[in-house]
């Protein structure tokens, strides 16, 4: 019997700086970027409200024109899957990395929160990365073009 395993991560938080692209030698996109998640509690004891901030690095591999978009403040919807990898620093020291590498990523927020380029809140400005490009996504229907003024998914430059 084949073993089943997933690994897939969803994200919903503020981006930490701006997005930085960069190509490998062969000319591929490399966009990083990080992004905050936040998790409130109540702390039993002193019945005060608590807050943690995870900070997670993401990658989007071949998607020239998305950095552009992906401003520090801006928050966003990431969907991928986890890898870790491994190099050796300067001193010779295994280092271990973490990053979450983004199959889809949706810009949320509206105009006020600096999503400009006529994206709302909604999240049309969509991205499908990497392994998923292929692969259909929920697009807008007809009923909803009308409140983007006739944006569509095919006018989003990524």
């Amino acid at each position: 019997m084949a073993s089943r395993s997933v690994n897939k991560v969803i994200l919903i938080g503020n981006l930490g700086r701006d997005a930085e692209t960069k190509f490998t030698p062969s000319g591929a996109a490399v966009t990083r970027f990080s992004v905050a998640t936040t998790r409130s509690w109540k702390d039993q004891q002193t019945n005060e409200w608590k807050e943690e901030t995870n900070w997670t690095d993401v990658v989007v591999w071949r998607q020239e024109n998305v950095a552009n978009y992906l401003t520090k403040g801006k928050q966003v919807y990431v969907e991928g899957r986890l890898q870790t990898r491994s190099y050796d620093d300067k001193d010779g020291k295994k280092v271990y990395r973490t990053e979450v590498i983004a199959d889809e990523i949706i810009l949320l927020g509206g105009r006020a929160e600096g999503a400009g380029g006529g994206f709302e809140s909604t999240g049309t400005a969509r991205t499908r990365a990497g392994a998923a490009a292929g692969r259909s996504g929920a697009a807008a229907g007809p009923e909803d073009n009308d409140q983007f003024g006739g944006i569509t998914d095919d006018d989003v430059p990524f």
